[in-house]
């Protein structure tokens, strides 16, 4: 019985170790990715990934594939992610009742969509000439991509915490991460991006959720050690 509980015990720190050194590995790359991209953008090198990949989109381009790939970005638009992120909240303050997780999402969406407007305009980035569909303003990083990475990445993250079925969760996971891959993928194929603008937003989006969802939990943690002592040892007065 104890050799069955300690083993429980060194399998359950195993595991927490090697995801945090592989959270710790993804977040050291997602920052060597980001700073390497954006300082080839700000020498206005040219970068031959982009015309690489406009080139593979065009040898696959299809009337079909266009119908499709018009679909697969809509799920990156402020159309789509604004009512489905309140939805989210609404869902996490009235149903699952978890005051956390409710804070989470305003702050990874509008952290994100804050700091890509930011981004944008330090780095001042035409879009490519000749784009499939009507996009406005600055290209770097890709803003439909960072949102996605930011909010779908947040998904990630709640069906890895809270989903107890090992098979569910790492299918919903590498559907989530396929999805969010092809969301960046529309963006190259549309000509509404560069692959670097599309490597970048992932970059920076998934650093995103990264920084918001450590913040939260370190505010989590301390209100938890500040406030609910005082609620528990506060003397109850009669009047």
């Amino acid at each position: 019985m104890i050799k069955s509980f300690y083993k429980k015990v060194a399998a359950g720190v195993a595991l927490f170790t090697v995801e945090l050194i592989f959270v710790w590995l993804l977040f050291i790359a997602c920052v060597v990715v980001f700073f390497y991209i954006s300082s080839q953008v700000l020498q206005g090198d040219e970068l031959g990934m982009d015309d690489a990949a406009f080139d593979f989109a065009a040898t696959i381009a299809s009337p079909g594939l266009d119908n499709f790939i018009k679909v697969i970005t809509f799920f990156a638009s402020r159309q789509f992610l604004t009512p489905a992120a309140l939805l989210l909240v609404a869902y996490f303050v009235f149903i699952k009742r978890h005051r956390w997780y409710s804070l989470k999402v305003p702050v990874v969406a509008l952290g994100s969509i804050t700091l890509n407007v930011v981004l944008k305009y330090f780095f001042d980035r035409p879009r490519p000439i000749v784009p499939m569909v009507e996009a406005h303003g600055l290209s770097f990083p890709s803003g439909h991509t960072m949102v996605a990475a930011s909010f779908y990445g947040l998904l990630i993250y709640l069906v890895w915490q809270n989903v107890k079925q090992p098979a569910l969760k790492y299918t919903l996971v590498a559907l989530l991460s396929a999805f969010v891959i092809l969301i960046g993928f529309s963006r190259i194929y549309l000509r509404v991006h560069y692959a670097t603008d599309v490597l970048a937003g992932f970059a920076a989006g998934f650093m995103w959720v990264f920084i918001g969802i450590y913040i939260l939990r370190r505010l989590e943690r301390y209100s938890r050690k500040e406030i609910t002592p005082v609620l528990i040892d506060e003397p109850v007065t009669k009047e």
